[in-house]
């Protein structure tokens, strides 16, 4: 790490910064195996979020590093250091809960300058680090207060002030703005990216909602039933998802799948076709399909990159069911002539009504194709779109 004179409690050229690294992880309870033998590797620095529906493994993976759930196999590493079997206070982790778990007969300044208290520093230290850290979360003036004199935002801003206090090598936020309002949580996520630039310091952040995962992280871990599905900058994940569940789960709406078959390849191209389309459709793959003609596909395809057309044309047909007016966009909910549910994002002006009929037609740069045990093919894409995923 070069010189850094932002970065609290850390002088010039202090270099304290690590990476945690996760070997073979398993935790289970009793026969239940919560998680099946995680493997990551987080650089220094990183802001990397854990993003999964309701139990997959997140939250116990996050509390597996913290020390507050034992191991049933694997390792930790925080840096240098296997902190695999160090109770939780001799890790260098500070947790952020997501119920921010204050002393609520303790005013601000006590509630992050407790654990501090605790542990033997000098008045002037801790009066010299809460008044930094309150400063840097624009919190001097709440000082005095009490827990239930603070807004949310205001509870959530002190949660994290009693973590930056303690200087720690790796911070760990659970699911920390689930209990602000819409509003307030879109305001304190570009709070937590400034801290995150101006502290430096390795975070791992849980979260269900993929909008605070892809617009936080340099990295997501998607996890799915305690494995990790794909670990990725958030471009790789929308671009390039490595399977049927990553594809599925990243975006909203959700990315429409339809059941098809292959009919040809050559080097560097599929060719395929679904019971639900007219004609075929030939895709640019990065590499040569393993798959074989006649096998049995998934073709996959963003909302956004459906194009609808007069009825007749394009490479399905069918009849809007909905159509959802939002202002700038609009979600046209279609179903094709074999039964099967559509999702197409257009502008919010199109003239098109429920009860329309309307053919819909697929870019070849737009699909993704997965095979029968949900992997994905590689895909080609555009120059822009590549450089943006290899900058990002």
């Amino acid at each position: 790490m070069t010189e850094a004179p932002n970065h609290i409690g850390l002088e010039k050229g202090h270099v304290d910064l690590a990476g945690l690294r996760i070997e073979g992880l398993v935790k289970s309870y009793g026969p239940i195996d919560v998680l099946k033998g995680i493997d990551l590797d987080i650089r220094d620095g990183e802001f990397v979020s854990f993003l999964g529906p309701s139990g997959c493994g997140k939250s116990t993976l996050l509390r597996s590093i913290a020390g507050l759930e034992g191991l049933t196999d694997g390792a930790i590493h925080l840096g240098a250091r296997d902190i695999t079997d160090l109770p939780s206070a001799r890790r260098d982790i500070a947790m952020v809960f997501q119920n921010y778990a204050l002393y609520p007969h303790m005013n601000v300044k006590k509630n992050m300058s407790f654990g501090l208290s605790l542990n033997g520093m000098t008045t002037d230290e801790i009066e010299r680090r809460v008044n930094e850290a309150a400063e840097i979360l624009r919190i001097t003036e709440l000082l005095g207060r009490k827990p239930k004199q603070l807004s949310g935002g205001q509870r959530q801003r002190v949660a994290i002030g009693r973590a930056i206090v303690r200087k720690p090598q790796l911070f760990l936020l659970d699911e920390p703005l689930s209990n602000l309002d819409a509003g307030l949580r879109v305001t304190m996520r570009a709070e937590l990216a400034a801290l995150h630039e101006r502290l430096g310091v390795t975070m791992v952040y849980v979260t269900h909602d993929q909008v605070e995962a892809m617009t936080l992280s340099h990295r997501v871990v998607v996890l799915d039933k305690g494995r990790v599905s794909q670990f990725g900058t958030p471009l790789e994940l929308f671009h390039r998802p490595a399977n049927l569940f990553v594809a599925g789960f990243i975006g909203s709406p959700r990315m429409n799948f339809l059941p098809a078959y292959l009919t040809d390849q050559t080097g560097r191209s599929v060719t395929l076709t679904a019971t639900a389309m007219t004609g075929a459709l030939t895709i640019a793959t990065s590499g040569h399909s393993p798959l074989d003609a006649g096998q049995p596909i998934t073709l996959g395809v963003r909302p956004d990159r459906l194009d609808i057309v007069a009825d007749g044309t394009g490479h399905l047909t069918g009849t809007i069911r909905l159509m959802e007016r939002l202002g700038t966009e609009s979600h046209a909910h279609v179903a094709l002539d074999d039964g099967t549910m559509l999702v197409v994002i257009t502008d919010g002006t199109h003239p098109a009504r429920a009860h329309d009929r309307v053919g819909l037609t697929i870019p070849p740069d737009a699909a993704h194709v997965f095979d029968a045990s949900g992997l994905a093919l590689p895909r080609q894409l555009d120059a822009e779109t590549e450089r943006l995923i290899q900058q990002q």
